[in-house]
């Protein structure tokens, strides 16, 4: 069975910021790499098809394939890294509280892609006002 991970995106408050902050590194050449300070325990799921899920101000709104996940250093200076497709694939937009960390996410609870649908075209503001009137 796929699991997912969710995870705050800090620094970031679209889809858009993220892209633009990734975007040195993507033409360096260079992986995406998210770096937390835990390994998950059940890394295994997670790679076998799972994604993370990302948290823009309140809301899911973009998912990305997670390929593998690694521990590097030892002890106190162990840490976590897992290499991310390049891709981002938008996803429906869906409230989420804030919390500390990640958080595992069943395949049954993960938003819709919007590949297809149109929802790309939907300005971020306009998402965020349709999630709150509860019509999206």
């Amino acid at each position: 069975m796929t699991l997912h991970l969710i995870k705050l995106v800090v620094g970031c408050d679209t889809v858009e910021d993220l892209l633009e902050w990734r975007a040195p590194q993507a033409r360096a050449g260079q992986p995406w790499i998210l770096r937390t300070r835990q390994t998950p325990k059940r890394a295994a799921e997670l790679t076998d098809g799972g994604s993370i899920y990302r948290v823009y101000k309140g809301a899911i709104l973009s998912r990305q394939r997670i390929l593998e996940i690694a521990t590097v250093g030892e002890g106190q200076e162990a840490r976590c890294e897992m290499l991310l497709d390049e891709t981002l694939v938008r996803v429906a937009p869906t409230p989420r509280r804030a919390f500390q960390g990640w958080r595992y996410l069943e395949a049954k609870d993960a938003p819709p892609d919007l590949e297809g649908e149109g929802g790309q075209d939907v300005p971020p503001e306009l998402a965020r006002q349709l999630r709150e009137a509860g019509l999206w």
